[in-house]
This record gives structure tokens, C-alpha cells and sequence, in this order.
């Protein structure tokens, strides 16, 4: 399953998390796939996909980054090929 983390950081401070990932990884269990992230332009927010089958993986990660200033939203997404493989039947209905 793909989820959509949203992490927010404290007072827009990046620099404790990027010290972090730079000096010791991103902290994930092993099952837990970082597919990619971006950031928005004032700090505030990042945005990550994730990969896992099994979500008290996700809760141990978030667990791990206590301390960091971080907040996290987890969100369940699918892929949008997958979703027009499930649509694709329904397009030509009346």
C-alpha cells in the first residue's frame, strides 16, 4: 500500500530533521520504503510516499522521530494508474 505522509515541522524548522536523515538515515524499519518526498518552499511542510503492507511499521517509524519537532498526518492513496484501471469500466456509461 502507497500512503502520503504529511510532516510538519515546528516553527518551519527543517534543520533537526535534514541533520538527521544526513548524520543517521531515516530511521525505517525494515518493510518500510520511502518512495520519495518533497518540500514546500517556506519549510512548513513535507511531503513523502510510503510503501508498506503493514502499517504498525508506519506507527514505529513516527514513533522513532519523537523529539524532532515533527507532526505527521498518514494518508492511504492509490496510484493514479490504478485508480484509471478501476474507473475505466465506468467511463463510457450513459
Amino acid at each position: 500500500m502507497l500512503f502520503m505522509i504529511i510532516e510538519r515541522f515546528r516553527d518551519n524548522d527543517m534543520i533537526p530533521i535534514y541533520k538527521q536523515v544526513r548524520d543517521g538515515g531515516r530511521m525505517l524499519p525494515e518493510g518500510l520504503k520511502y518512495i520519495d518526498s518533497w518540500v514546500e518552499p517556506n519549510f512548513g511542510r513535507c511531503f513523502q510516499v510510503m510503501e508498506c503492507d503493514d502499517l504498525r511499521l508506519l506507527q514505529e517509524w513516527t514513533l522513532q522521530w519523537r523529539g524532532f519537532g515533527l507532526t505527521f498526518e498518514i494518508v492511504p492513496v492509490v496510484s493514479s494508474k490504478e485508480t484509471r484501471e478501476v474507473v475505466a469500466p465506468y467511463l463510457d456509461e450513459a
